[in-house]
């Protein structure tokens, strides 16, 4: 299979660093719960420092047990979405000073996100700043093996010939790179993107002009090789963020028949 479906009518694409899962048939009642909850926060209906209907209300309002209204919130506690006060009133945060890089892309997972979020996007050049300091890093304190390593990476893809193989080959280069900067906290967010139960759902368009500049991704790999430091984050930056800038340019020509039919 290759690493490109059709979602609402377009061709999309799944890389290393966002992954697409098959929607669980069996939903419980607390995700359901938690669900509507959280779209509301996020949509403002429920707006930061407002107080959340008490267990007893909603288990009588969701005709739910208020052990799953427990359990969703939680989850949405876990979040940073809500404080819960025993003994007081359990209100609402502010989730963008609140909340963690799992809402982001737990949003995704769930395709419930509010559009105005641009989870694509955000997801992108979230992407594109660790991808170039990574690659700066990587220049500056790989080993030997490492540098000879990440140059074959770059040969590997492009001999790939299959988008599968191609893509394959990509994770691969980027893993190696994360590894030979030599940082902990951008090995620990590419954990966090890759696992598995984590998806943002990106347009085939965007990522598969970047797999297919081999010339940039070979220009990378010889800089980190060579230890040239500004060249590999400018070659890693430019491949990153065309893909980061042609996902926000589709977002702003998505939402101008919103703006004029309004």
């Amino acid at each position: 299979m290759r690493p490109m479906w059709l979602v609402n009518g377009r061709s999309v694409w799944y890389n290393q660093f966002n992954r697409l899962v098959q929607p669980v048939a069996h939903v419980l009642l607390s995700d359901r719960i938690h669900a509507q909850l959280r779209t509301e926060i996020l949509s403002g209906a429920l707006p930061p420092g407002a107080a959340v209907p008490s267990e007893r209300r909603l288990s009588g309002q969701l005709g739910a047990s208020r052990h799953a209204v427990r359990e969703a919130l939680k989850r949405l506690q876990e979040a940073g979405l809500i404080r819960i006060s025993h003994g007081g009133a359990t209100r609402v945060r502010d989730w963008r000073h609140a909340g963690g890089l799992d809402l982001l892309l737990a949003l995704g997972a769930d395709g419930d996100a509010p559009p105005e979020l641009e989870l694509e996007r955000a997801g992108l050049e979230l992407r594109a700043c660790v991808g170039a300091d990574a690659a700066r890093r990587a220049a500056e304190r790989a080993d030997g093996a490492q540098r000879a390593q990440i140059v074959a990476r770059a040969e590997a893809l492009a001999a790939a010939g299959e988008p599968e193989q191609r893509n394959v080959e990509y994770e691969r280069f980027w893993d190696t790179v994360v590894d030979a900067a030599g940082n902990v906290a951008y090995r620990l967010a590419l954990n966090t993107l890759v696992a598995g139960q984590h998806v943002l759902v990106l347009d085939a368009a965007h990522v598969g002009a970047e797999l297919a500049d081999t010339a940039t991704l070979r220009e990378l790999a010889a800089a980190i090789a060579g230890g040239d430091a500004t060249r590999a984050r400018e070659r890693a930056a430019d491949l990153l963020e065309r893909t980061a800038a042609a996902a926000a340019a589709g977002a702003a020509r998505h939402d101008a028949p919103e703006r004029t039919a309004r």
